[in-house]
């Protein structure tokens, strides 16, 4: 099941209710203290992960004396079908446990009194039927549903030992079932049977902190080595119980031949001695791991960061091993301040893993972060600012462009002064692509510009794809930089492309400033055919090839071609172009699609313009 959204009230500093969209890769933003890591620790609770801990100091001190602290989870992608029973297979929609947007909606609620938290309840908040008589069907028993079907005269044919048919009939032959919001408890009867199957498809949550000692002591470390051990003992178990059977029959005769001496002193006291072991050897408590490097150093003597890299490298084997173990369809990894004890050179490699497990079938990433660094190189739609205030608490918000204006405020996300020349692209696809390209160009010469690196270019996606492009965007653009625009031809309509008119407008500036339009309809258009079949054949689990033209829609041609044979879940047919694809070309291959020169000529006026000239 994929967590589109989180629901807190009265959770620590969450007063009233608050909704929070939940996203592929979702960064919650914000200062010391701001509330970050409660909802962490929140789902944690939720997901029952073992350091989900709660108590009464978790309630909210503005909530009052009494009251309840809820904390929810809206799941999308959840089971086409539940068995209940060997008789009963149904659908949440047939029972009327879906919201009114159609998603799976599970509360967890704690009620408090002077203090003191209860056990919690849970509740599916759905859009499900009010009506007298149509209600509370879920927690009536099957001689119940047979009473009310005959209330409602159901067909005569409906099977009554299933509880799921008989509610099927019985709201059936409603008028109007007035379905309207719901609290439906789910612990009794079919609706803790359908909780007890949903419990089996929720994903499996990975919480990393912040602050801890990264050592290889550690639980994610220790835990998948103890996992290899214990396979490995069961894989020999035979052998092991061989050496357990001739070490007890040795010890045996040994402590039988003592007890017979024993007889020579004392005949009554060696008749009450029988030789017995306490226990079976526990052959897994004899091995004990660590971790050293190639120059026999342990990992707890490395430097911290290093400590940490591993040990997230770990945390993440575990938490998979855990979703393979509880057959789970999902994982949400958790992670606080991945900046932590990270150079910021390394801060970029952080994000785009994380970006890149993210992107990955069956994962979810939500992180935190009040690094200005790391947080400008998250995507936009990504972030979540989390804030404080008097009147309730805490405000989540989504990005827009004053929230967005906000956190760069507030982290001092600044544009670079040494930029002296402002690169335009119209999606971070064709960044994707050029970065690629950029190596390749640089492989060969190594006098062409690296645009991503040098400091004296900026880099800006139409709109902002990027804190850090968002600023560049907004801010450069007012301080005289000469610019350099590269956008897709796409196709002629009217007589016009696309960004014709806009091209045009930056070539008519007078200030240096450059404006290109691909001579091919897009960036993929550049691409070779061998290159795009290398990076998807692995993905779709076939080769295939297409008449790859200047003029052709290259995903359009791709779907075609998989015509749902093989599916690309998640990271998107433009994603595998631009980035696996485009590390698969040669200069020889862009050399065969006519795109050298033109690509080439491109970084050429991006380096004149770095250089002062134009």
């Amino acid at each position: 099941m994929f967590l589109r959204e989180v629901i807190l009230k009265n959770f620590r500093g969450y007063k009233n209710e608050h909704r929070i969209p939940i996203d592929q890769l979702t960064a919650f933003i914000g200062k010391n203290d701001a509330g970050k890591s409660s909802i962490f620790d929140a789902l944690a609770v939720f997901f029952d992960h073992s350091l989900g801990k709660i108590d009464a100091s978790d309630i909210c001190v503005h909530a009052g004396a009494n009251g309840e602290l809820r904390i929810g989870c809206v799941f999308s992608d959840f089971p086409d079908s539940i068995t209940i029973d060997a008789s009963s297979v149904t659908t949440l929609a047939e029972e009327h446990l879906l919201n009114v947007d159609g998603l799976l909606e599970i509360h967890k609620v704690y009620e408090f009194s002077d203090g003191a938290l209860k056990r919690p309840k849970v509740f599916a908040i759905a859009n499900h039927p009010t009506a007298n008589g149509f209600d509370g069907l879920l927690s009536k028993k099957n001689v119940e549903l047979k009473k009310a079907g005959e209330a409602a005269n159901i067909d005569a044919g409906v099977d009554k030992r299933s509880n799921a048919a008989l509610r099927k009939a019985i709201w059936g032959s409603a008028d109007d079932l007035k379905l309207g919001h719901s609290e439906i408890q789910l612990d009794k009867e079919d609706a803790k049977a359908i909780w007890e199957q949903l419990s089996k498809y929720l994903p499996e949550y990975a919480l990393f902190r912040a602050d801890r000692p990264s050592t290889d002591e550690d639980s994610e470390v220790q835990d998948p080595l103890k996992v290899a051990i214990k396979q490995a003992i069961e894989e020999v178990q035979a052998e092991l119980d061989a050496v357990k059977e001739k070490v007890k029959a040795r010890t045996l005769d040994v402590a039988n031949r003592t007890i017979t001496k024993l007889a020579d002193f004392d005949s009554a006291l060696s008749s009450q001695l029988n030789p017995n072991f306490k226990s079976d050897p526990k052959w897994d408590g004899l091995f004990k791991l660590s971790l050293t490097g190639d120059d026999e150093i342990p990992i707890n003597k490395r430097g911290s960061g290093v400590r940490r890299l591993v040990l997230f490298s770990f945390f993440r084997a575990e938490a998979e091993r855990l979703r393979e173990e509880h057959k789970k369809g999902n994982i949400i990894y958790a992670v606080e301040e991945p900046e932590t004890a990270q150079h910021p050179d390394n801060q970029r490699k952080v994000i785009e893993a994380l970006q890149a497990i993210a992107e990955a079938d069956g994962c979810q990433v939500m992180l935190t972060t009040h690094v200005p660094a790391l947080a400008s190189l998250l995507p936009i739609n990504s972030i979540r600012y989390v804030c404080s205030h008097d009147l309730n608490g805490r405000d989540v918000c989504i990005a827009d462009d004053d929230v967005i204006k906000t956190v760069v405020a507030d982290l001092g996300i600044i544009p670079d002064k040494r930029a002296k020349v402002l690169v335009c692209v119209e999606g971070p696809h064709d960044l994707q692509f050029l970065r690629r390209i950029s190596s390749l160009l640089r492989a060969e010469d190594d006098s062409v510009i690296d645009m991503f690196a040098d400091p004296r270019v900026a880099l800006a996606v139409l709109g902002g794809s990027t804190l850090k492009e968002w600023v560049n965007q907004h801010y450069l653009k007012n301080v005289g930089l000469p610019e350099v625009h590269i956008y897709d031809r796409d196709e002629l309509k009217n007589g016009k492309y696309k960004y014709q008119d806009d091209r045009d407008a930056v070539n008519a500036r007078g200030d240096g400033s450059i404006g290109f339009l691909t001579a091919k309809r897009e960036m993929e258009n550049y691409l070779h055919i061998d290159a795009i079949s290398e990076a998807l054949q692995p993905v779709v689990g076939f080769n295939f090839t297409f008449a790859l033209s200047d003029d052709c829609d290259v995903e359009t041609e791709i779907k075609t071609l998989l015509n749902g044979q093989g599916k690309i879940q998640r990271r998107s047919i433009k994603h595998w172009l631009n980035e696996d694809a485009a590390s698969r070309m040669t200069l020889d291959r862009l050399k065969q699609r006519n795109g050298y020169d033109e690509i080439k000529g491109w970084f050429t006026e991006i380096e004149n313009r770095a250089n002062g000239g134009q």
